[in-house]
């Protein structure tokens, strides 16, 4: 019961500090010179990239990040503090024109701005490493685990750690893909648990939380690629007659190829659900916990300080709500995407015996 009570405390104070996070992200563009909130600035500066990782509480500040950029003079390597302020260093600075907006740019000679190649560590980038490097270090303490303890079951994060991946593994990959389990589950288990880290570290304002990870497309573009590649690269003959030559009447493969276009637009149409059910799912929780914030300020600027105060506490309480409740969501897109393509492999491992057996099913 002691247990249990501790637990709820430091998830409420964990929620609490999320959502006064949010709200010194908004009180930052509070005061503009017309006394205008605008949230549609606030939502693309909390979801965009940037090239350091602001300060907890003050966005004034930021930590600098490693810019390294192959422009027409070749390749530049600085601290992102150096251009942060709007200031210039070596003919490089962070553009505010529309076309290259919040990116490096290289100013020419004749004051126009060119797009140099750019490696730069932004906090995106450092984001996916810290990550990478959180789901690493769970598994290899679980291995060193069994390394000392033989099959003695773990205790405590490491248990329960356990208790996720036999029940992912088990309850879901397994009765999937049966015999194929061993050779894919690697992949499904380390796309869940790195999707499941993003998810949870974009919720936390502090360091090393904060970037938003599976809100950014190009993020879940990749991870739907690995799924597309793994799924057809293991297709097996049945699955590519099943594209090319489908079993359904002649007139609908021939002379007009309707069902073959058919299935092929549905490879490209899994993945592409993926990709875009991952980052509409988190990028629209960050979005309404952002609005609710802002909301304290909207009433503030347009009626009274009063008012922003009266709203402010319904606004918190919303807002504590919808971070528990992307918590939640941050588990259920992790293992949705897991399932999904799960699903999408097992179809493209179908044999020719196992087809004419549903077929007979049905």
């Amino acid at each position: 019961m002691k247990s249990k009570i501790i637990t709820a405390i430091v998830a409420l104070v964990i929620a609490a500090l999320m959502g006064l996070g949010y709200y010194n992200a908004a009180q930052h563009h509070a005061h503009k010179p017309a006394g205008e909130v605008d949230v549609k600035e606030i939502i693309f500066d909390h979801l965009g990239d940037t090239y350091g990782w602001e300060v907890p509480f003050n966005h004034s500040l930021s930590i600098p990040l490693p810019v390294i950029v192959w422009g027409q003079d070749g390749l530049h390597c600085f601290m992102s503090n150096r251009i942060s302020g709007g200031e210039t260093y070596k003919d490089y600075k962070i553009s505010t024109s529309e076309e290259h907006h919040g990116k490096v740019v290289q100013v020419l000679p004749d004051g126009s701005e060119y797009r140099p190649w750019d490696f730069s560590i932004t906090k995106n980038v450092l984001g996916l490493f810290i990550s990478a490097f959180i789901v690493v270090l769970m598994f290899m303490g679980l291995k060193r685990w069994y390394d000392r303890n033989g099959l003695k079951a773990p205790r405590g994060f490491k248990g329960a750690l356990e208790l996720v991946v036999d029940f992912v593994y088990t309850d879901t990959i397994r009765p999937i893909l049966g015999k194929h389990s061993p050779k894919y589950a690697p992949y499904l288990l380390t796309a869940f648990f790195f999707i499941l880290t993003m998810n949870l570290l974009g919720l936390i304002v502090i360091f090393p939380g904060g970037a938003n990870l599976t809100g950014n497309i190009a993020v879940t573009f990749v991870l739907a690629l690995l799924t597309f590649l793994i799924t057809n690269l293991s297709g097996t003959r049945e699955y590519w007659k099943e594209i090319f030559w489908p079993d359904v009447p002649i007139m609908l493969k021939f002379p007009a190829p309707i069902m073959p276009v058919v299935e092929m637009l549905g490879i490209f149409t899994k993945p592409m659900a993926l990709m875009i059910r991952l980052f509409a799912n988190m990028m629209s929780g960050h979005m309404v916990v952002i609005v609710l914030v802002s909301l304290i300020f909207i009433f503030s600027t347009q009626f009274s300080v009063g008012v922003g105060a009266f709203t402010s506490f319904f606004s918190m309480f919303f807002t504590l709500f919808m971070l528990l409740l992307d918590t939640l969501i941050s588990f259920i897109q992790a293992y949705v995407f897991m399932l999904l393509s799960a699903i999408f492999i097992s179809m493209a491992l179908v044999e020719p015996h196992e087809h004419q057996a549903k077929e007979l099913s049905n």
